[in-house]
């Protein structure tokens, strides 16, 4: 049902809109400047199938309807109401493919299930307006003079709406291709490569088969050369955006280098035969071949000009050329003119063979970001994440100050009494509890670290160098005396070993750790040296040997029995440290 405002407006809308309201409109704009003068309008309220829409009806806008300036088959795409326009678009599109031509408002209503109103027509009227359409009155169902007068008609797609159906068409297909390499073409145009070398021998060949056969070459070699283009854009974007989904590019990463492993060897095998049978068909005369074509091709061309004989000529001409182009470039696709000019086919196994090594790089990086290891681009990621979640400038610079520490540079310089009283601090002192650290102002103030007059005398430093020499000392003497403890005359069983004191025992469980780390899973019997080579463990599991008991200074330690022999490398046969 429609409530219009307005009893004698123009029955061609220029927009549908949605909310309940009205508002200045991009078609509208356009015409106004296109006509040079405003338009009168009126609004209406429309409901299309289970859809309310506002509709702009301009009494002026039967100017383009009448062919009066240029159609603009795309102006639909930028209304409010884009989709109902695509949708009567794309039932008009799929009736031309099942071979109807004419379509009325109850047909289009009928495909899309809604109701065939006032309000549909409408419609229909824009697109007529805008140029996608064409109506043409329909009297085939004229039975009385009230039928007569009442506006019916027929609509089909114009030149201009079926081409831009054609290219919006081919823009979303090619948006959304995902690619795939075709094994199968390669087989296909190697066999109709041999179908022409057969015909190519004969003195008097079918034009009508050869024809055929150099459009099927080239209809699947553009199928070919496209998807696998398709296919490796998809799989660069894949590789690059691999961390979006990671688990399902952890799952199908292993079919996929299969598939493109199984194309590269099929590829190398078909595009060998391929350019072995182009150079064959070059050799047996495939310019002939090509004229066939060409001259039946032409043979449909419409005659151009007075000379109907000058005419068929051109059009041979350029259809030869056309089919000369597309053969030089089925030759350069497989084949290699020298070594500085490879063949497409090769660049795209070279491609392929890149392809499956980034995509295993990328599994690796993917791995290791999942097992924890430290990943500084994911880290700056993160942090970048941050930086655009802060509130305002200055959280972002409290972030930068925080992650980077890149505060204005100063040296620090603090008086004698500060460090006299750290000087015998316990390490684990808190801060809270610690005496504060008193900063010299004279950087601050003067703007120059020396200060004017004499100099600080120098701090003895000795007492404290004779203090860490000794403390060197005595911790190389102990490792020392551990590492005696350790040794072993022998193989021993870990229970008779002697009880160990705390630094022995912290050595003898890193001895350990360096042998069960290396002994693979399975294995009884394991020796390892370790990272710093002065010592040398061998360790073997006792089978049923039961439990072991190590007694230390720290308390008792068990596991299962085993036998360990501890060789101290450092120390020379005759019992003297190297």
């Amino acid at each position: 049902m429609s409530r219009c405002a307005s009893a004698d407006l123009h029955p061609h809308p220029l927009d549908l809109h949605r909310h309940g309201y009205s508002r200045p409109l991009v078609g509208l704009q356009l015409l106004k400047r296109r006509l040079g003068h405003s338009l009168p309008a009126a609004s209406c309220v429309l409901s299309v199938g289970s859809v309310r829409h506002d509709v702009t009806v301009v009494s002026g806008s039967n100017h383009l309807a009448r062919g009066q300036g240029e159609p603009q088959p795309f102006t639909h795409l930028s209304v409010p109401n884009a989709g109902l326009y695509r949708s009567l678009l794309r039932t008009f599109a799929r009736a031309k493919e099942r071979f109807i031509v004419h379509l009325r408002p109850e047909d289009v209503a009928s495909e899309l299930r809604i109701d065939a109103d006032e309000q549909l027509t409408q419609a229909l009227e824009q697109l007529v307006a805008w140029g996608n359409l064409r109506a043409d009155v329909d009297t085939s169902r004229v039975t009385t003079v009230e039928d007569f007068h009442r506006k019916r008609c027929l609509y089909q797609l114009t030149g201009a709406g079926q081409a831009a159906e054609q290219a919006i068409a081919f823009y979303e297909e090619a948006i959304g291709r995902r690619g795939q390499l075709q094994s199968v073409a390669l087989a296909d145009i190697a066999d109709r490569l041999r179908s022409l070398q057969v015909l190519a021998a004969d003195r008097d060949p079918d034009p009508a088969k050869v024809h055929l056969l150099l459009l099927s070459v080239a209809e699947r070699f553009s199928s070919l050369a496209d998807n696998a283009q398709a296919f490796m854009s998809a799989l660069r974007r894949a590789i690059d955006f691999s961390d979006g989904d990671v688990d399902g590019f952890l799952a199908y990463k292993e079919r996929l280098i299969d598939y493109i492993n199984k194309f590269i060897a099929d590829l190398a095998n078909s595009g060998a035969q391929i350019a072995v049978l182009l150079g064959d068909l070059e050799a047996a005369g495939h310019e002939r071949l090509l004229e066939l074509a060409a001259r039946r091709e032409a043979a449909d061309a419409v005659p151009e000009g007075a000379d109907s004989a000058e005419s068929l000529a051109r059009a041979e001409k350029q259809a030869l050329e056309a089919w000369r182009n597309r053969w030089r470039g089925l030759d350069d696709w497989f084949t290699s003119r020298d070594a500085g000019h490879p063949s497409q086919a090769r660049l795209l196994r070279q491609a392929a063979v890149t392809a499956i090594k980034q995509l295993i790089d990328a599994v690796g990086l993917l791995n290791e970001r999942r097992s924890g290891r430290s990943d500084r681009s994911a880290d700056f990621r993160v942090l970048a994440r941050w930086f655009a979640g802060a509130p305002d400038d200055e959280a972002a610079h409290r972030l930068w100050r925080a992650a980077f520490g890149l505060c204005p540079a100063r040296h620090l310089s603090i008086t004698s009494e500060t460090a006299e009283a750290w000087q015998d601090l316990p390490p684990g002192t808190p801060w809270r509890d610690a005496p504060p650290m008193r900063i010299s102002p004279q950087l601050r103030k003067t703007g120059a670290y020396e200060r004017r007059g004499k100099p600080n005398q120098v701090r003895d430093r000795s007492a404290e160098r004779e203090f860490l020499r000794m403390r060197a000392e005595r911790e190389a003497a102990e490792t020392a005396a551990a590492r005696r403890s350790l040794r072993t005359a022998g193989p021993t069983l870990l229970s008779d070993l002697d009880v160990l004191d705390s630094r022995a025992f912290r050595l003898f469980l890193a001895l350990i750790g360096d042998a069960l780390a290396a002994r693979t899973p399975g294995e009884t019997e394991v020796k390892t040296v370790t990272s710093d080579g002065t010592m040398e463990v061998r360790l073997s599991l006792v089978p049923d040997g039961g439990t072991a008991t190590i007694r230390t200074a720290d308390g008792i330690l068990t596991g299962p029995q085993h036998i360990i022999e501890i060789t101290d490398l450092a120390v020379l046969p005759s019992g003297r440290a190297s």
